[in-house]
């Protein structure tokens, strides 16, 4: 696997471990719908907080969470509305990112709430 696989996937645990020392309840990961893919979806609460995570070993090409796409955000946004309907819900739905770096020295992590809204 690609050294970049390995380090999405890593971002990925990390965001999970930092999710649930938040509160949070993991419900999925890697959930797929059709050319989507959510990296997480969680609950706290009644709201059901959509995860999309971004891992990079520097930020001097720009922090990770810049790089989330609008067509990224909008195959999100139609993969969590057949989640929702599919499991028939009643949630208020948030859409986070969670950016992480990974330096030689330390790893940090932002968690963005509301980082988008759906349109």
């Amino acid at each position: 696997m690609a050294a970049h696989n390995d380090l999405g996937i890593e971002g990925e645990k990390l965001a999970v471990q930092h999710l649930i020392a938040n509160g949070y309840e993991i419900l999925e990961t890697n959930y797929r719908f059709q050319k989507a893919e959510v990296d997480v979806i969680s609950r706290k609460g009644e709201t059901l907080a959509v995860v999309e995570v971004k891992t990079r070993t520097s930020s001097d090409f720009g922090n990770p969470e810049e790089f989330v796409s609008p067509k990224k955000i909008k195959l999100l946004v139609k993969a969590i509305d057949q989640y929702v309907n599919e499991n028939d819900l009643n949630v208020d739905v948030r859409f986070d990112i969670i950016a992480i770096v990974f330096d030689k020295t330390n790893v940090t992590i932002n968690h963005i709430e509301d980082a988008f809204y759906h349109f």
